[in-house]
């Protein structure tokens, strides 16, 4: 079986492991994790995702954009930088991302915060429209918000809610309009029913893989940087809780994930 991980942050799990990219990519590789999406959080990272997936470009495909977590920091110019990148149309380069919304913080709630949130978004959607370019999406606690922006925007190659916690009911209005759903590690917590219910009733065909390494690590390896590699732990999780056949679950996702980020043709 052959698996995408459609959400890394390769180059700060190198940095967390003081582990080369090369070996990261090998160990994925020996685990079936043959294909994996790494995408930027700032216009500080965009040249070091770049210049892993161009180091391994059989691997590695790369997204670029500026995440909605680190708002305060973003400046106009980097949403200029972000457009002149786009515009180069490398190959490797199949996705806007990270980008989204972000409500679990506090102060990235307050008025002027949110506005700037929203601005970005709206600016990176007509970036995505523009480019033809399908997006992987942040969204905490901001489903809601989220989907008119969405709607609006009505993106021809849509793209995947990535890490997605929320109810089906929520899920379903983003897959209705075209989207993924982007299954990571919270599924393998028993606690989890909400999210484990909802990625259970969803069609398989909606559904992707995904580690967001070193973040949102598996059950068992809390307190540890999380790898491409702990997605077969995510991935047995998905066969338990849905009716296909293990098969058919790694067949459908690869199919899916590799038609929406592995070309930008």
């Amino acid at each position: 079986m052959r698996f995408f991980d459609t959400h890394t942050h390769l180059d700060f799990l190198s940095q967390a492991l003081n582990c080369p990219i090369g070996e990261l990519t090998k160990n994925a590789q020996q685990q079936g994790i043959e294909r994996l999406l790494i995408v930027a959080i700032s216009a500080k990272n965009f040249e070091k995702v770049t210049a892993c997936a161009k180091q391994f470009p059989l691997q590695l495909r790369y997204g670029l954009g500026l995440h909605p977590l680190y708002i305060e920091q973003h400046q106009e110019r980097d949403l200029a930088i972000l457009e002149q990148l786009l515009a180069q149309q490398d190959p490797l380069c199949t996705a806007v991302a990270e980008i989204g919304l972000e409500r679990a913080v506090e102060s990235l709630r307050c008025n002027e915060m949110w506005k700037k949130q929203c601005m970005f978004l709206e600016r990176q959607l007509l970036l995505a429209k523009r480019y033809d370019l399908p997006i992987n999406l942040h969204s905490r606690q901001s489903h809601d918000q989220l989907f008119p922006f969405l709607k609006k925007a009505q993106l021809a190659r849509t793209g995947v809610v990535h890490g997605f916690a929320g109810s089906y009911e929520q899920a379903k209005r983003f897959v209705d309009l075209g989207y993924k759903i982007g299954v990571g590690g919270t599924i393998t917590y028993q606690r989890a029913n909400k999210t484990r219910e909802t990625i259970r009733k969803l069609p398989l065909d909606a559904l992707l893989l995904e580690t967001d390494c070193p973040d949102m690590p598996v059950f068992g390896f809390q307190g540890q940087p999380n790898r491409p590699e702990y997605m077969k732990v995510t991935f047995q999780t998905l066969c338990e809780l849905r009716t296909e056949t293990a098969e058919q679950v790694a067949k459908t996702i690869w199919h899916t994930s590799e038609q929406l980020f592995w070309s930008s043709l």
